[in-house]
């Protein structure tokens, strides 16, 4: 037989597993379909209801605008799958071709992909983090109850963290006219995703709005009152602040502790997988039957010198999806790379933050478009003398200029395309924070490659007395 008849008999009669029912495990499964895959297709997900949309949580839901239930994702085409929701896997054993489910369930495949995206990170206090009035912001469910304590108009609301989401949802109060206190660790809000030169911006516009910005102060206890409720929250210069309302908004954790026996390249910044979305083990070798998408995939990428790049995008997991899903059922010679460039978008306190490309890799920033003073204009960053990334603000027409300037490794700093240059535009150090703050901020992380480590030993952090081993 012929690797084309076995090629056409896996779309024939072949099975599939999907472990994530997430945006980029619905639409790879859409896109098997529309691949010619007529086998047996299974989605696992740990959430009882269908894949829905993740975005509006922090946005449209928590203004009231579309209620938590509206987010489902919209079917492109019926998938004929068996869903296999509310129990998580707890496994993969690549020896025998089985997802291991929580409930104890074996479940066979050929071909597997792994979306198993990200899930809020908890504040790290347990018994903290149960107070009624504390809220993290992942699910339908998350947002639904922040929802309802917004409504009802609290006293005052404390953010944790002031990256994208931490930072929308202090915008959305404060269009309600509710008192809010931003605390962050990091100097300045979003400088772990945009660097310090914009965090500076962000933080001048959050003041502006009224909001009691706290940076470079870590929240050290969250104190409830008799009845079990969040009244009042302590730091780490000696202040205090009493709020109804505390929103942990510190990032996210990859979920691949499910991964840690399975002999792949699986760790807290995500699967390692080539650029087309097959899986690594940990000798660095490509599996040619386990593919990954979405948030919890770093793939390197020949734009940022083949670095691993984990992206919590939502255009990432949809082309990722469709990668995957025609490179698990087309041979050697005809599977496609994913190498686009990413995109994200923002609205906060009226201002539409938009960026291309990767503003992590980068060491220098410079304002190209517009005055900053106005809120109106573009950044572009750039890496050892070439354009890699730009942000703007309330500008965002010109962001396919940059995009073709980053696709082509154009000179940094470029020459700016309209008369509205700055007069004193001059490129400044990027400056991000360490690691431990850019994994907590950011929606786009290079995590690196070593070519000299040709194998690699699996090792997990566990906490110890409260402090990571």
């Amino acid at each position: 037989m012929t690797s084309a008849d076995t090629l056409k008999g896996f779309k024939r009669d072949g099975r599939i597993v999907i472990v994530g029912a997430s945006l980029a495990g619905l639409r790879t499964a859409e896109a098997l379909r529309d691949e010619g895959f007529t086998g047996s297709l299974a989605m696992i997900g740990d959430e009882l209801g269908e894949p829905y949309d993740r975005p509006p949580l922090s946005k449209q839901v928590l203004t009231g605008w579309v209620p938590a239930g509206g987010t489902k994702l919209p079917r492109r085409r019926d998938i004929d799958a068996e869903w296999l929701l509310g129990v998580p896997a707890d496994g993969l054993d690549l020896a025998t071709n089985h997802v291991h489910l929580a409930d104890g369930r074996e479940i066979p495949f050929d071909r597997v992909l792994i979306s198993t995206g990200v899930r809020a990170r908890p504040w790290f206090i347990e018994s903290e983090a149960a107070l009624d009035g504390v809220f993290v912001v992942r699910t339908r469910e998350h947002a639904e109850s922040l929802q309802r304590a917004v409504a009802a108009g609290p006293s005052r609301v404390l953010v944790i963290g002031a990256g994208f989401t931490g930072s929308e949802i202090a915008s959305i109060c404060r269009e309600r006219d509710i008192p809010v206190t931003v605390a962050e660790l990091a100097p300045a809000p979003l400088v772990g995703a945009l660097g310090a030169m914009i965090g500076d911006v962000a933080a001048d516009m959050q003041r502006a709005h009224g909001v009691d910005l706290r940076c470079g102060v870590k929240v050290t206890q969250l104190e409830g009152d008799a009845r079990g409720h969040f009244r009042r929250a302590h730091f780490s210069d000696g202040s205090t602040i009493d709020a109804d309302v505390a929103v942990v908004a510190l990032g996210g954790i990859r979920n691949t502790e499910w991964l840690r026996d399975s002999g792949l390249a699986a760790g807290p910044w995500g699967i390692a997988c080539d650029a087309g979305c097959r899986a690594l083990d940990l000798n660095g070798l490509v599996t040619d039957d386990i593919f990954v998408a979405g948030d919890v995939a770093r793939c390197p990428n020949p734009v940022y010198e083949y670095r691993f790049i984990a992206l919590e995008h939502w255009a990432n997991a949809v082309e990722q999806a469709e990668i995957a899903a025609h490179n698990m059922v087309s041979g050697q010679a005809d599977r496609w790379p994913h190498l686009s460039i990413p995109a994200f978008w923002s609205i906060q306190f009226g201002v539409n933050i938009k960026s291309v490309g990767v503003p992590t890799f980068a060491d220098e920033v410079v304002v190209t478009q517009g005055s900053v003073s106005d809120r109106r204009f573009v950044a572009a960053y750039g890496y050892q003398g070439r354009v890699t990334a730009a942000v703007s603000f309330n500008n965002a027409k010109w962001l396919d200029h940059y995009r073709q300037l980053i696709e082509t490794a154009a000179p940094f700093p470029p020459p700016c395309p309209t008369p509205d240059q700055p007069a004193d535009a001059k490129p400044a150090p990027v400056d991000f924070p360490g690691p431990t703050l850019l994994a907590q901020g950011a929606t786009v992380v290079v995590t690196g490659h070593d070519p000299g480590d040709r194998r690699v030993t699996a090792a997990w952090h566990h906490r110890v007395g409260g402090k990571a081993t």
